[in-house]
C-alpha cells in the first residue's frame, strides 16, 4: 500500500511537455490500466482511443481550442494522448470513463510518463467533425467523450503539492 499511496500522492496535472513520444510498452502499460477500471455492474462502458500521430493530436488540440475559444495549444505541447469515451445507454457511464481517466493517470506517474486530464472533449466529439472522427475509426454507438488525457515527459519538475483542507474526512 505505501507504493500505491506514494503514486497518489505524488502525481501532479503537468502542463509542459518534452517533444518525444513515449515508449509504446508505457503507453501500452498506461491504456491496461484504464482497461482495470472498475466500471458499473462490470459493463465495461467506456474506450479508449490512443492518439500518438501528430496530425490527429494537432486536429483535437485545435477542435478543443476552439471550442474554449483560445488560439493556443489546450494540450500543452504533450505530443500524444488518449480520448476516453463511456457509452451513454449505461447508466454509469460517466463514473466508468472516469475511473478510466483516474487509473491512467496514476499509471503514468508510476512509470514516470506526465499527465493532465483536459476537458472540453465532449464537445469536440458531438460535432460533425467529432463524429466523423469516430465513423472514421469505424466507432460506433451512443458515446459522450469523457476526456482527453495528455501523456509526455515533463519539460521541469513537478509542483509540489497544495495542502489538504482540514475537512476532507468526516467520520461517524
Amino acid at each position: 500500500m505505501a507504493q500505491t499511496l506514494d503514486v497518489l500522492k505524488s502525481r501532479r496535472s503537468c502542463r509542459a511537455y518534452r517533444p518525444e513520444l513515449i515508449e509504446e510498452d508505457k503507453l501500452n502499460a498506461i491504456l491496461e490500466a484504464g482497461m482495470y477500471a472498475a466500471t458499473g455492474m462490470g459493463r465495461q462502458s467506456p474506450i479508449m482511443i490512443a492518439v500518438t500521430d501528430r496530425e490527429m493530436r494537432d486536429r483535437l488540440s485545435a477542435m478543443n481550442a476552439a471550442v474554449m475559444g483560445a488560439k493556443n495549444d489546450p494540450f500543452y505541447g504533450a505530443p500524444e494522448l488518449v480520448v476516453v469515451l463511456a457509452n451513454r445507454d449505461v447508466p454509469t457511464y460517466l463514473y466508468d470513463g472516469s475511473l478510466v481517466m483516474g487509473n491512467m493517470m496514476n499509471a503514468a506517474e508510476d512509470l514516470g510518463v506526465a499527465s493532465c486530464w483536459i476537458h472540453r472533449a465532449r464537445e469536440e466529439f458531438d460535432s460533425d467533425e467529432g463524429r466523423e472522427i469516430l465513423k472514421e475509426l469505424g466507432v460506433e454507438g451512443n458515446y459522450e467523450d469523457i476526456g482527453h488525457l495528455i501523456l509526455g515527459y515533463a519539460a521541469g519538475p513537478a509542483a509540489d503539492p497544495a495542502p489538504r483542507k482540514e475537512d476532507y474526512i468526516y467520520r461517524i
